[in-house]
């Protein structure tokens, strides 16, 4: 993304005022030496004769230098974009300004008119030596402030297009997060579903019903939390627990699951919300659907001390493993739970994980959350 932020051009009368200022303080102090030096051999001297005639010899060409050459940069700023260009302006600019400051003082100093070119000539070498300085001098000052306002507006020009990249970047990061909460909510609510219909479809009316009750609990949850961007694993952990209770109406007591490690401490964690239901549905799935009997889910907690992240932060390891079967599942879902988990951690915090695969002969999906203050 490239944009170009043109700087608003100085005012005409602006530019004007800080020439007039500046070249004014200079008559000041030219005419205060001047004065110094007058009084020094003896001479009478009036300071505010010397200043008028400082400012109008001396002050007025250079104001109109300046102000005239600091706008003409600004509206054509090609001008000096080249070490060539800026060579050119300074010889024009000698060619025709030293010549008309030459004129002007001599006309103020009363050497005109001339006679002939024999006191032309004498007027040329008299006033050879008038000016050469300061004008060098102010073109070099209007040319450094013309450089360092466009390197000043370069630099504001890049802040703002970081800064505009950065807002692009987090828009799109949110627009993503709401597209993996609308991915995965309707993905949890049809799995849910699912375990209601098993009982309608056993005659269970009783607790068909009590499990609409159950799943408006959760989804008034999930609704909630949708609109959050962060919840504690301790909400997380009790929505799971609501859930499992939904879940136990389909499984009975087959459903067993330990939850080991859970504490207060779990309050000041935060974590995306609707995180750790994913986890528990995906052990379900190749647990209690790919065999007969009790299940065996284990849930852990555990803080950890992560030896790779800078300065050896403290990390919360949450695992959730389940007996690793060689059946497919009969309802083997879309796949969306444990992908989405990852994106979601990923989007929260770059050193957020999920890791999930066999360890020996059971399946573990690992969350890792660095353990900082929730936001």
């Amino acid at each position: 993304m490239n944009h170009a932020f043109p700087a608003a051009p100085t005012p005409p009368f602006k530019t004007v005022a800080w020439a007039v200022l500046a070249w004014t303080a200079v008559s000041a102090l030219g005419a205060l030496q001047t004065y110094s030096d007058n009084l020094r051999a003896g001479a009478e001297s009036h300071y505010p004769a010397l200043l008028v005639t400082w400012f109008i010899e001396y002050a007025v060409p250079l104001i109109v230098l300046s102000a005239g050459l600091s706008l003409a940069l600004a509206r054509r700023p090609e001008l000096v974009a080249r070490p060539r260009r800026v060579v050119a302006l300074f010889v024009g600019l000698m060619a025709v300004f030293q010549p008309l400051q030459w004129l002007y003082m001599a006309w103020l100093r009363g050497y005109l008119p001339v006679a002939g070119p024999d006191e032309a000539w004498q007027l040329f070498l008299k006033m050879l030596l008038v000016g050469w300085f300061s004008t060098t001098g102010t073109f070099a000052a209007i040319l450094a402030i013309h450089y360092w306002r466009h390197a000043l507006q370069r630099e504001l020009a890049w802040q703002r297009s970081q800064t505009d990249m950065l807002n692009l970047r987090l828009a799109l990061e949110e627009q993503r997060m709401l597209a993996l909460r609308a991915q995965f909510e309707p993905h949890f609510l049809f799995n849910a579903l699912n375990a209601i219909s098993a009982l309608v479809r056993a005659n269970d009316k009783a607790l068909a019903l009590g499990g609409i009750g159950r799943l408006s609990d959760l989804l008034r949850y999930a609704l909630s939390a949708s609109a959050c961007n962060t919840a504690t694993v301790a909400e997380e952990l009790q929505f799971v627990r609501d859930y499992l209770d939904l879940q136990r109406l389909r499984y009975e007591d087959r459903l067993q699951v330990g939850i080991e490690g859970a504490g207060p401490w779990l309050h000041e964690i935060g974590c995306p919300p609707l995180i750790l239901q994913p986890l528990l549905e995906n052990a379900l799935r190749h647990d209690l659907d790919c065999r007969e009997g009790p299940g065996d889910i284990r849930v852990c907690f555990a803080r950890e001390l992560e030896s790779e992240a800078p300065g050896e932060g403290e990390v919360l390891s949450i695992r959730v493993t389940n007996p690793a079967s060689g059946q497919a599942s009969i309802n083997p879902g879309a796949g969306l739970g444990l992908a989405n988990t990852r994106d979601r951690l990923r989007l929260m915090h770059p050193a957020a994980s999920l890791r999930a695969g066999l360890d020996g002969e059971r399946f573990v999906a690992e969350i890792r959350l660095p353990m900082g203050d929730r936001d």
